[in-house]
């Protein structure tokens, strides 16, 4: 296989400069549709936002953490313990994205992302319409729809309660405002990638939940999570999918189960949308042990106390997202062209996940390729136990052998296609709401929880360096020439 490290190489770099030239189409396409007939309804196509070059109070800081992170990132995952890593992980992600939002300035970046016309605390103040909870919750479905009498804006229609309920209980505990639930946002959504390499580890081992860490603590995607909701609500799927993976791989599996049960419940209930990562939780469930069943029953009975609660309550679930559609063509969805979303949004997810994802997604397609061979060998393995050895910082996973299923890895009990599995099934989540049409435009935010788990597969990258590079000028580019939306 060592003749074959160049022609791998080469095809990471045509797959990054295919993505690129998608990035590119979508600019061009969409500059000319908007300013033909205005149907995109965004002024950065495919970016919901507006071009304008800047800089600000986070310039230097985001530059200091981009340097730092390719500079030590691959090394310290490489030798720090498994517990210091996670939370080196975790403040490297919020020191990124506290950083990257602050080059619009502390009011625009962080303050007032999340009290807009549009946004969550326009129920909160100056009028709290959330003064009576249960009553608010029985009354919600009468307002969804834009000829209904004070219809909710629009994240607050477009959402289940427990979105909105989020900001509201934080405002009753003393943590009001914008400022307060922006920090929020940020400093929890960042846990998501310490979730995401939770299940990595236990799914496919230490050796690659390493090498993955600093795509993780340095993705892209955190020019949107600082500051949008969608950050929070990507780390409770994130939190969610992880205690799914420890129930099924055998880490007190009734208590993990039961956990994940419960988050997985609140999931639903903070975005329709999010109903697609089970299409991960699927992913996961197959990685587990032979005894993965087993923690099922307390799985599905945490997943019943949420919507258990909210119907009590007089929220129906159901009545409300099929309102939902209705409102969502109503509004701009219902104009946006679907022919040109369709394929800009994936255009958007380029710039969410950066290079270093595409390239990995490479890899991972063909390890998923060469997993048909022995299906019932991938449905019984173990997941791997215990530590593994942690590799070099420079040390691909055997290059394109462990990475695309080769000599190591052809067993496909193997780490690498396992983590295959993981990533591929977040990729199928995502191009299932692609075309469901309910998603056109503003995917670099609503598509956050599904873009964390396609994250690690930069671990199969070699030259960590040379892509996080790539991965961090991306997050910089954009920051600096687009005002986003978030």
């Amino acid at each position: 296989m060592l003749s074959d490290r160049p022609r791998a190489a080469f095809r990471d770099l045509a797959a990054a400069l295919a993505a690129a030239l998608l990035v590119l189409t979508a600019v061009v396409v969409g500059y000319a549709i908007e300013h033909s007939d205005g149907t995109l309804f965004v002024s950065a196509a495919p970016l919901y936002g507006h071009w304008g070059p800047h800089v600000g109070p986070g310039t230097a800081a985001s530059i200091a953490v981009a340097v730092a992170g390719v500079a030590y990132g691959p090394s310290l995952a490489a030798r720090l313990p498994w517990r210091p890593l996670l939370s080196a992980v975790w403040a490297t992600a919020t020191a990124w994205t506290f950083s990257l939002a602050l080059i619009d300035g502390w009011q625009r970046g962080v303050a007032r992302r999340l009290t807009t016309r549009y946004e969550y605390l326009r129920v909160i103040s100056p009028v709290d319409r959330f003064h009576d909870i249960p009553a608010t919750l029985r009354d919600f479905t009468h307002h969804i729809l834009l000829q209904s009498p004070d219809h909710w804006p629009a994240h607050i229609a477009g959402h289940p309660p427990a979105a909105t309920l989020t900001f509201v209980l934080l405002d009753r505990i003393g943590l009001g405002g914008g400022a307060w639930a922006g920090v929020w946002c940020v400093t929890v959504g960042a846990t998501a990638g310490v979730a995401v390499l939770v299940t990595v580890r236990v799914l496919a081992g230490e050796a690659l939940a390493r090498r993955a860490a600093p795509f993780l603590a340095l993705a892209p995607a955190a020019v949107w999570m600082g500051t949008s909701a969608d950050g929070y609500f990507a780390a409770v799927a994130a939190w969610a999918l992880a205690l799914l993976a420890l129930a099924v791989t055998g880490h007190r599996p009734r208590t993990t189960g039961l956990a994940a049960g419960l988050l997985l419940g609140l999931t639903a209930y903070l975005s329709y949308g999010l109903t697609l990562i089970s299409v991960i939780a699927g992913a996961v469930l197959l990685l587990g042990r032979r005894s993965r069943l087993r923690p099922l029953p307390y799985t599905l009975a945490g997943l019943t106390v949420v919507p258990v609660v909210f119907t009590l309550l007089g929220f129906n679930w159901f009545e409300a997202y099929h309102l939902l559609v209705t409102r969502y063509y109503q509004g701009a969805g219902g104009v946006r062209p679907y022919g040109y979303w369709v394929w800009a949004n994936p255009a958007c997810t380029v710039l969410i996940a950066g290079p270093a994802t595409v390239a990995g997604l490479r890899r991972a397609g063909a390890a998923v390729l060469r997993i048909g061979a022995a299906p019932v060998r991938l449905r019984t393995t173990r997941a791997p136990e215990g530590p593994s050895p942690a590799p070099g910082p420079g040390t691909p996973v055997h290059e394109e052998a462990a990475a695309t299923g080769g000599p190591e890895a052809a067993g496909t009990a193997g780490p690498a296609p396992r983590l295959a599995v993981l990533v591929v099934a977040a990729l199928l989540a995502l191009l299932v709401a692609d075309l469901s049409g309910m998603s056109k435009a503003e995917t670099e935010r609503i598509w956050l929880p599904f873009v964390m788990w396609m994250l690690p597969a930069g671990a199969f990258l070699p030259r960590p360096r040379a892509w996080l590079i790539a991965q961090a000028a991306l997050a910089l580019l954009v920051n600096h020439l687009v005002l986003t939306g978030w």
